[in-house]
């Protein structure tokens, strides 16, 4: 897949325990990203971190918090990324969605022997 120079960055920050139909709601929206044939998503787990509601979630040894942040990252250009803002707006609840403009280096991957 080629991706032009300037592309765009969605990053959507949701908790652990968010769901959509019975599934973790990050691994519905990188399911659905893919079904799109987006470039590529990444989700990551916070290890620390607080939203609207200014609660702090933490992953410390002797408390385990049940809802870590996660962020999920999605780098493509602007027509495919706002083909999948109608299923963010139906699936997010709670959260924080950004976009910005990105300048795309490089993207590859190994060719198979």
């Amino acid at each position: 897949m080629k991706l032009p120079e300037q592309g765009t960055l969605l990053r959507i920050f949701v908790g652990e325990t968010d769901t959509y139909k019975g599934t973790a709601l990050y691994e519905a929206i990188v399911l659905k990203a893919r079904e799109l044939n987006l470039a590529g998503a990444t989700v990551i787990r916070g290890i620390m971190g607080y939203g609207a509601h200014s609660r702090i979630h933490s992953a410390k040894l002797l408390r385990l918090s049940e809802d870590l942040p996660i962020v999920i990252e999605i780098v493509d250009c602007d027509e495919k990324i706002n083909a999948l803002l109608p299923f963010l707006d139906e699936t997010v609840k709670e959260g924080l969605i950004t976009m910005e403009k990105v300048r795309i280096i490089k993207y590859r991957h190994k060719k198979n022997p």
